[in-house]
């Protein structure tokens, strides 16, 4: 055991609170936004919608890597109500969906769910 405080092992089990969303591998994007999952629970939900839909979610990955901001009607779009503020939504396809709060100042995107569309929208 080191009496460096930097290599105490109970640190390197404590979870962090932010997981780097697993990134395809099928092409290098050129990220602008660092793109995380809030948790290891979503980071598996979003594995698990990259095997049902690759291409969907490559382009959904890509988007929120590069304008996670910008509107497109009908598939990203910000959600309103006080519950959902700053939150964003992507409809991955019909039927999944991807919920979002991008951080400008650290051009960062949480993703706080990612699968079967819910109802209603889960808060942040």
């Amino acid at each position: 055991m080191s009496d460096n405080p930097s290599e105490n092992p109970i640190v390197e089990n404590v979870e962090p609170p932010f997981v780097k969303l697993t990134a395809t591998a099928l092409k290098e994007i050129e990220s602008i936004w660092l793109v995380v999952a809030k948790n290891r629970r979503v980071n598996r939900d979003w594995e698990a919608l990259m095997q049902r839909h690759p291409e969907n979610t490559l382009r959904c990955y890509e988007d929120l890597c590069t304008a996670p901001t910008t509107r497109q009607p009908g598939r990203v779009f910000p959600l309103k109500g006080k519950l959902y503020k700053g939150a964003w939504e992507y409809e991955v396809t019909k039927g999944d969906r991807v919920f979002y709060v991008p951080d400008k100042q650290q051009l960062k995107v949480i993703v706080y769910y990612a699968g079967k569309h819910p109802s209603p929208a889960p808060t942040p």
